[in-house]
């Protein structure tokens, strides 16, 4: 994944300025940086739900402008700080992307729940009833169904059990890496930045102004 002079304004103001970065395939980025630095901005306008003014971001050495949007956000998948969940069974929830593609598979989604490490006494349960953990997993599990190249993850663990945050942490790693899916990990928690992304780069004023391996990474003028 390519981003290549990436700019978006909102009117007069310039959210994204001139971002320049590479994410190598298989590889976890943690993205940090401060509240409105602009990563979750930047992470919608990777899968297009916000289109870029000027610039180029490739994903498969593709440019996304000339990918269909519907193709680009299987191939990678966004999943919001905000986990939502639908009328129905935990279960329905996850089948709910294979549906729309007119597909019907339920051990497909039943995996993709195990592996998001929700237990089988859930799958039956009413969504909207789930602890904000299990509901951040239902929302793993429903970006995994659809076998995506590549996860964009916005604060995952925002407003879960503190007890259970690295238990996510983990089950999202071990997914990830035995699938070799490439992940951006937004996270405004440096421990959690160090613990999960094998590199990390920062975001200040809409602009990257560092990118390093976490064990060398330099953490002046990041906050």
């Amino acid at each position: 994944m390519i981003l290549e002079g990436v700019r978006k304004s909102f009117g007069k103001k310039e959210v994204i300025r001139g971002v320049n970065l590479e994410v190598k395939g298989g590889e976890v980025l943690s993205l940090v940086g401060p509240s409105g630095s602009g990563k979750s901005t930047l992470l919608k306008c990777i899968n297009r739900l916000i289109e870029i003014d000027s610039g180029r971001i490739l994903v498969g050495g593709r440019n996304i402008k000339e990918m269909d949007p519907v193709e680009l956000r299987r191939e990678v998948v966004l999943v919001p700080q905000n986990s939502v969940t639908f009328p129905g069974s935990v279960l329905d929830n996850v089948m709910m992307p294979l549906r729309a593609q007119g597909v019907e598979d339920r051990k497909r989604a039943e995996k993709a729940l195990l592996e998001a490490g929700l237990s089988r006494e859930l799958f039956s349960r009413n969504a909207e009833k789930l602890s904000g953990g299990e509901k951040k997993r239902v929302a793993l599990a429903r970006a995994l169904v659809l076998r995506p190249k590549a996860l964009l993850l916005d604060e995952p663990t925002a407003g879960v059990d503190p007890k259970k945050v690295g238990i996510i942490e983990e089950s999202i790693l071990d997914m990830v890496r035995g699938r070799g899916i490439t992940v951006i990990w937004v996270t405004h928690d440096v421990s959690q930045a160090l613990r999960v992304g094998d590199r990390i780069a920062s975001m200040k004023k809409g602009k990257v102004i560092k990118v390093g391996e976490r064990d060398r990474f330099q953490w002046e003028g990041v906050y």
